[in-house]
């Protein structure tokens, strides 16, 4: 018996697999919008990220970890240089000393508005070429597929197709 998997199942894996296609769809949008963002200065990552903080109330690292689903480190990682250009402030919480709020300065407000244009427009365009599905229903199936809760993918009807590899004609 070989352990070599057949090559039909490569071309099998390759049409139908979720992961391949959901990571070459993000970085097809995300050069786009890298693009399109470009002369503004941001990148699509920094303008989700300075979104992310324009909030009445100052949040801390975890809840903007946790939205934009990067790990702490990651996150510190990318605010630096936003830090740097006088973007954002970082600042002691008050309520608790040990952790850290992240505040758009007006610079990073006056930046977004100025960006706010160009991701709607980019957006739209992406938008009309989803010719064969919903935008909302896509949003609504990538919010179920990239939940944090473990618990909260019961809630997804199952599928009625299931990836069945192809198999050799092997007897046990």
């Amino acid at each position: 018996m070989s352990n070599e998997v057949p090559f039909a199942t490569t071309g099998i894996v390759r049409e139908t697999c979720l992961c391949l296609h959901l990571q070459s769809a993000a970085r097809a949008v995300g050069r786009r919008f890298d693009a399109a963002l470009r002369p503004i200065g941001l990148t699509n990552g920094q303008f989700s990220l300075l979104m992310s903080l324009n909030r009445p109330e100052p949040p801390g690292i975890g809840a903007i970890s946790a939205l934009l689903a990067m790990d702490r480190t990651t996150l510190t990682a990318n605010l630096k240089p936003l830090e740097r250009r006088g973007l954002l402030a970082v600042t002691v919480d008050a309520a608790d000393k040990r952790n850290r709020r992240l505040r758009l300065t007006s610079a990073g407000g006056a930046l977004l508005a100025a960006a706010l244009p160009v991701w709607t427009e980019t957006h739209a365009e992406i938008e009309e070429r989803l010719i064969w599905t919903d935008p909302d229903d896509l949003r609504r199936d990538l919010r179920v597929l990239s939940a944090q809760d473990a618990g909260a993918m019961t809630t997804v009807r199952p599928s009625r197709r299931r990836f069945a590899p192809p198999r050799d004609d092997v007897s046990l």
